[in-house]
């Protein structure tokens, strides 16, 4: 069996978009404990630490972790606490670059791999109404740096280098690359 150590509904989406059979659940891994402020460094420590605690819960199984940031080049953009602080994180997005770094740890048949992928957005500015509609529809929320490329940002991509399950939180077409089709349904 494949376990998604994860809670995430838009990774979810994207394995059943590819077809792979999985279940998903999760185990508990502090994320706030982290203490950089490097994206790379954090994003893959976030996801190794998951990796750990649910290699710790599914002893037999199968397993994916994955973790997502969101940098302007400067910061990381994490997932906002507010209405406010996504307006914020948004604005720093708004007629810029943006990187999405998703780092993946994957057990498939007692191996262990590891990756670290980026997607890099330029965006036109936001529109103010657009973005304030986007802020109080809370589609927003749980997502990093407040940041949706398949939903609100989508229209505002003016140029894109990388995938876009990379962005959306798990990329599929590498984790593809290392379990082939044992799980295919």
């Amino acid at each position: 069996m494949l376990i998604l150590c994860s809670g995430s509904q838009t990774r979810a989406k994207l394995l059943k978009n590819a077809k792979i059979d999985f279940i998903q659940k999760s185990c508990d891994f502090d994320e706030e404990s982290i203490k950089t402020d490097n994206p790379y460094e954090f994003v893959t420590s976030a996801s190794f630490g998951k990796f750990n605690a649910c290699c710790k819960c599914f002893t037999n199984n199968d397993i994916i972790s994955a973790d997502t940031v969101v940098s302007d080049g400067k910061h990381i953009l994490r997932k906002a606490k507010s209405k406010d602080e996504a307006k914020e994180i948004l604005l720093k997005q708004s007629g810029n670059n943006i990187r999405i770094i998703t780092s993946m740890w994957v057990r498939f048949e007692g191996q262990i791999f590891s990756r670290l992928d980026e997607t890099i957005y330029e965006f036109y500015e936001f529109e103010k109404n657009d973005l304030e509609e986007y802020l109080n529809s809370n589609e927003w929320q749980g997502k990093a740096g407040a940041c949706m490329v398949e939903g609100f940002c989508k229209k505002y991509i003016k140029n894109v280098k990388g995938y876009q399950s990379t962005a959306m939180g798990l990329c599929v077409e590498e984790l593809l690359n290392i379990i082939g089709d044992k799980y295919a349904n």
